[in-house]
Order: C-alpha cells, then structure tokens, then sequence
C-alpha cells in the first residue's frame, strides 16, 4: 500500500520595504525575524547556516540548489545554528551523500529553524544588492501567512547597528579544545603531524567556528576558550603565549567592554584576530568601523596582500568593516590586506607590537584554503615573542 505523501507547506517571506515571496517551507514551523542577506558560496550550507556569525541574520543562498549532501555531525561549526531562517531556491529532499546523517529539512525541524524553498532567490538577491541590507520576517507558521502583518512587522524591526549579537552565542564558560582537524577515511589523506613544541592560546570566543579551533591545534597550541567578556586580568592568569579574537556576527560597536578588554591584552600579548575579531581589534587600537551596503558574505572574494599583491579567494562573512581612514589616524597600524571587490580592509598589523588581524576566514570549511598559512604565522609570531626575539605583527604579516 503506498504512502501519500504530505501536501506543501506554505511560506512567506516579507522584506521591510513590502515585497512578498511565497514558496514552500521547510525546516521548523515558525516565524523569524532577521536583517536579510545572501551568501555566493557553492558548496557548504550545512558550515553556513552552523555559523554562529549569522545570528540575527536571514541567509539566502544564491546556488540554486541546496540540500544535496544532507547534513552530518562532523561539518556542524557550532553546537546549534543561530541564523533565524534560511531562504533557498530549490530543496533537495533526498539528501545523497556516505557521511549524511539526515536531510537539511530534518535537520532545521531538529533545532527550530525555519526555511523557505521555491521562490525567486536572483529577484531577491537583486534587490538586496541594490538597495542593501533591510529587515525581513519569514514564516512558515500556517497561522501567521498574512503578507502585509508580515511585512509591517520587519518594518518596524530595528537594524543591527549597535545590537550585542555575540552575547547570544559566546560560550557560557571557559573550556579546552582537543580536537584536530577531521582527517577522511583512514589512509587516504595524509596528514602533517602536530607539532611537538606546544604554545598556550587563549581564544576569546566572540562566536567561534569550531574548524578554527580545530587549525589552532593542528598548529600545536593548547587552546582554552573563554566567554567573551572575560577580562584581561583573568585571560592573562591562564599564562597565555598569545591571544586569538574569534569571528562572531553582527556589530563590533554592540560588544560591549570588548575592545576595552582587547586593548589591555595589546599591551603585552601577540594577538591574532579573524573577523569579528579583526573588527574589534582595529577598534581596539582606535580604528572606527563602517556598515557595508549588502557585506560579504561567500567562498569567491579577492583578498589581496598589499606587500606581495598576490591575490587569495577567500571566504567572508561580515556586515562592517574597519574604516581605514581611521586607521590612518591612529597612527602605527599598516593596513596589509585589502578587498579587490570594493577596497575595504581585510587585514591590518601594528608596526611596533606583535598583532595582526584579517578580515576573512582563513580556516575556511570546506574551502577555500588559500589564506590557511595565517595560522603557521600565529605560530611563528607566538614563537619569537616566547623566545623574547622582537617581533611586530607587520613583520609577520609580511612574511619576514
């Protein structure tokens, strides 16, 4: 006797400017309330909408099908997601992949996320890029379907602009990372042995992807992670040999006390930071920051070493960006990297201390890997600076 299957779901998605999309929902049944952005990666939906850097945030993805490999415990960059709705064009019901534990479906009804498939996603990718970032609402609540609530409701939603994003997605406590990268099958992918001498990082975890934590490892360091506003008298009682500032989402103007923190730590510590954490820092160190149109959020942008003028694709995910005027002003900061797409700073280094930063992802999973050797940096900065030989951030960003 055959099953019938279920008649589609219905779902909305209404933008603060009015527009409406209708399709069908999938994931969690409920309603999410988010600023809407798109994301240009071809692959990794499953590290995408895992990253706690899209809290507060609608994703839609500009591939048109998602959904393929499922989803699996071993890609999950955080223990839930934090994104409030995911937007797709077509959704692959029947995920077919060896490692695939359940489908993307199961797997948003599983931690309460609701999505959207079906609708006009280069429409609405479109009027993003034109008009920039706004506030949408998505519901797949068969209850709450009526477009004009809908779209009044993300009217009347505040922005980003100074919201504490990473309170939502800080760890609660301080805990040890053991874990190195994940390796394949048995036998098949070779890989480089964890280095004997080991240094001790403490990683601020503003909202932290687990695959850094995983390249910190591989890279010999012993990594404790703390909440994010832990302060710097009880981070230095834990004798780091340096600090690591995390990716984490939203507004670096939003997390209070943390570039408070940062600049006290400056005084005395080799600091790496990653996005957010590159944020913060050039905050820190008494940068400004500025709101991008639409940001960047993919696995295709060129990021471009203004020592060497080599060219990397990198993957990013970011919203603001640090202002380099202000950098200019602040005196002793060298802006090392920058983004060919539209010129704004991917990475900076301070010309006396050992602190560096980037903007992008370096540790990105599963890909690109051009920016990874940032990580072997770290570790050589860390190594001179514990050896007491003197070394500055634009050094090491220069790679001398």
């Amino acid at each position: 006797m055959s099953r019938v299957a279920s008649p589609p779901r219905e779902a909305v998605l209404a933008l603060a400017d009015g527009t409406v999309y209708r399709g069908t929902a999938f994931g969690a049944t409920g309603t999410g309330i988010g600023e809407v952005c798109f994301n240009t990666s071809m692959m990794g939906y499953q590290e995408i909408v895992t990253d706690p850097s899209y809290a507060g945030q609608l994703v839609v993805m500009t591939y048109p099908q998602i959904g393929n490999v499922g989803a699996n415990p071993e890609d999950d960059e955080a223990a839930r997601p934090f994104l409030r709705g995911f937007v797709v064009k077509e959704l692959c019901p029947k995920p077919s992949n060896w490692r695939a534990r359940e489908s993307l479906d199961a797997f948003m009804r599983r931690f309460g996320v609701p999505g959207i498939a079906g609708i006009d996603t280069r429409a609405l990718v479109r009027r993003i890029r034109d008009g920039g970032f706004q506030m949408a609402v998505i519901s797949t609540d068969p209850e709450r379907l009526d477009a004009s609530e809908l779209a009044a409701q993300a009217s009347a939603a505040p922005g980003l602009d100074g919201v504490d994003l990473v309170e939502e997605v800080t760890c609660a406590e301080p805990y040890d990372w053991r874990e190195g990268g994940w390796s394949g099958i048995e036998g098949q992918i070779p890989r480089a042995p964890r280095p004997e001498t080991t240094y001790r990082v403490v990683a601020y975890d503003f909202g932290v992807k687990r695959n850094i934590l995983r390249l910190l490892h591989d890279r010999g360091f012993d990594v404790t992670v703390v909440p994010a506003r832990t302060p710097a008298a009880q981070a230095l009682a834990l004798a780091p040999d340096g600090i690591f500032l995390s990716n984490g989402p939203g507004d670096p103007m939003g997390v209070r006390g943390a570039p408070e923190i940062v600049r006290e730590l400056a005084e005395t510590q080799p600091i790496f930071g990653i996005c957010l954490g590159h944020q913060i820092l050039g905050l820190a160190l008494g940068g400004t920051r500025r709101k991008l149109k639409f940001g960047h959020h993919g696995g295709n942008q060129p990021g471009q070493d203004l020592h060497t003028r080599k060219v990397a694709i990198c993957a990013e995910n970011h919203g603001y960006a640090v202002d380099a005027e202000s950098l200019e002003r602040a005196g002793e900061i060298e802006i090392t990297h920058t983004n060919l797409n539209d010129g704004t700073v991917e990475g900076l280094a301070h010309a006396r201390r050992p602190i560096f930063s980037v903007q992008y992802h370096p540790e990105a999973s599963p890909g690109p890997h051009d920016a990874a050797y940032f990580f072997d940096r770290f570790r050589e900065m860390v190594a001179r600076h514990k050896a007491g030989t003197p070394v500055t951030g634009a050094q090491i960003a220069r790679g001398t």
